[in-house]
């Protein structure tokens, strides 16, 4: 009886060797992306949430401010508000309402855009309306958009030409709403990197702390959005 070793065909070796070849890269590959989703997907967001939330939990949460044991906004999104009674905060224009975190943007009008002059013009009335002896320069950011939309603080200047406003309707020494607007100044960071700034929200929630001089929630109604 005659017995002898079949050897593979040429043509089946040749078939076999580019299967191999997949083979051989595909675990590698699917290994590397198994590992990876794992890392970047899962181990990562838990080791930076929770560092997070172990150094800075305020900022990791959102930078809220509470009052009353109630989120009533964040240090880092401004609100409108159109009570004299309150300090205003600069335009937004954000859509389809002011302060909008969800739509951060400005207003894109160009300094030669006749829209620009007339909404700048437009807010410069109705400061003048809402405080008719007040006859000092109104600040810039009192009558322009920031680029963000977002922005929570206004100048030291804006602030202090306010005081005589919400010191009037509130019926309060102008020198206490004065005295508040100092405490609530953020100073430079170092003492010369950026302005002294002012807080809306802060400063306003501090005025209805003022024992006689609430008036209802600090966010106020919007203002008509910046163009």
């Amino acid at each position: 009886m005659n017995t002898t070793l079949a050897t593979p065909s040429p043509a089946a070796a040749t078939a076999a060797e580019p299967a191999e070849r997949r083979s051989a890269l595909l675990r590698p590959a699917l290994t590397l992306f198994v590992v990876l989703s794992a890392v970047t997907g899962l181990l990562y967001p838990l080791v930076t949430t929770g560092v997070a939330q172990l150094v800075f939990p305020h900022a990791a949460n959102g930078s809220l401010i509470v009052r009353d044991g109630k989120a009533v906004g964040s240090e880092l999104i401004g609100q409108a508000f159109n009570d004299p009674g309150f300090f205003w905060s600069r335009p937004s224009a954000t859509g389809p309402m002011p302060y909008n975190a969800a739509n951060s943007s400005g207003s894109n009008l160009g300094p030669s855009n006749p829209a620009l002059a007339d909404a700048v013009r437009a807010r410069v009335e109705a400061l003048r309306a809402a405080d008719p002896g007040n006859a000092a320069p109104v600040p810039v950011d009192l009558v322009t958009a920031s680029a963000s939309g977002l922005d929570p603080h206004i100048s030291r200047a804006a602030a202090d030409y306010q005081v005589s406003r919400v010191a009037r309707v509130r019926v309060l020494p102008a020198a206490r709403v004065r005295a508040l607007v100092e405490q609530h100044t953020e100073r430079p960071l170092l003492g010369f990197i950026g302005e002294p700034r002012v807080h809306v929200l802060k400063l306003n929630l501090a005025l209805d702390s003022v024992r006689g001089t609430a008036r209802g929630p600090a966010a106020s109604s919007a203002r008509t959005p910046a163009p």
